[in-house]
């Protein structure tokens, strides 16, 4: 599955992406899902801006692929049902709690006993000069500025939290047999806790979204590199995804590219946005 798009919005943003979900070189099928939902006039633009999401259906589960689809498909839907203006750090926090529920009761509903149906979700929202991320487990959300690569997220694994307690060392967690298993997921309890985060970005910037079928086997350094060097951003993913079956190959990978190529700096009185003298 890939897609691509040049996407000029107004003055103050304009970007093009490129998606692409691989089912790798061992699994015989994809658990893994990805979408986005585009402003189609002007005025979506100022009101709703873009959504891009990243699902990967929890290994070990029941039905991962309809977990990580039935998450794409609520937030798509619901970012374009929110309401004018409100805030994406709102917006997210309430479409991916309103996923988690949705994938929870479809997992019940499943059989007369129920099933265990699970994945992870990141998602990134831009409009003007912000983008919100919006993440639960470990798929990853990275910028790529000016050759330097900043991970966005942190991962919700068991290891990932003892690292961050100091109870295991980053070297430790990286060999260990744990460091998948995940601390946190959407549709496993009926209730999550999502973590948002906002940031400023700047013309040339590249957010990166992707699954761990991607990020596990490709250093950050490499990741910057491969995107650095081909600025067809479907060539890119292709690269990236060639690169990751080549070095492991045994689960889904899956990402999507976001190039900011213009933006303007805004400022906001009373919900309402302005231009800043630069």
């Amino acid at each position: 599955m890939s897609a691509s798009s040049h996407m000029p919005g107004s003055s103050s943003l304009e970007l093009e992406f490129a998606q692409l979900s691989d089912v790798g070189r061992v699994r015989d099928h994809n658990e893994d899902d990805c979408g986005y939902w585009l402003p189609e006039t002007p005025e979506q633009v100022q009101s709703h801006g873009w959504l891009f999401a990243v699902a990967d259906g929890v290994g070990g589960h029941d039905l991962g692929e309809v977990a990580s689809r039935l998450a794409i498909e609520s937030l798509t839907e619901g970012f374009r049902r929110a309401k004018p203006g409100e805030p994406h750090t709102t917006v997210l926090q309430r479409l991916v709690q309103a996923a988690n529920t949705r994938i929870y009761e479809a997992g019940k509903e499943a059989s007369p006993g129920g099933v265990n149906m699970a994945t992870t979700i990141v998602a990134c929202a831009l409009r003007y000069d912000r983008a919100v991320v919006a993440h639960v487990g470990d798929s990853r959300c990275y910028l790529i500025r000016r050759g330097h690569t900043t991970q966005l997220t942190r991962d919700h694994t068991v290891v990932a939290d003892q690292v961050r307690l100091g109870v295991m060392s980053a070297k430790d967690a990286a060999q260990a047999e744990t460091r998948h298993i995940l601390s946190r997921s959407v549709g496993h309890d009926l209730f999550v806790a999502v973590d948002t985060s906002e940031h400023q970005v700047e013309s040339g910037d590249v957010l990166m979204l992707c699954s761990d079928g991607l990020h596990g086997p490709i250093p950050v350094d490499e990741l910057a590199n491969i995107v650095l060097s081909h600025p067809n951003l479907e060539y890119a993913a292709r690269k990236l995804v060639d690169l990751a079956n080549q070095r492991d190959g045994a689960d889904n990978a899956t990402l999507q590219l976001i190039h900011i190529l213009h933006v303007e700096r805004v400022g906001m009185y009373r919900g309402r946005p302005y231009k800043l003298r630069t």
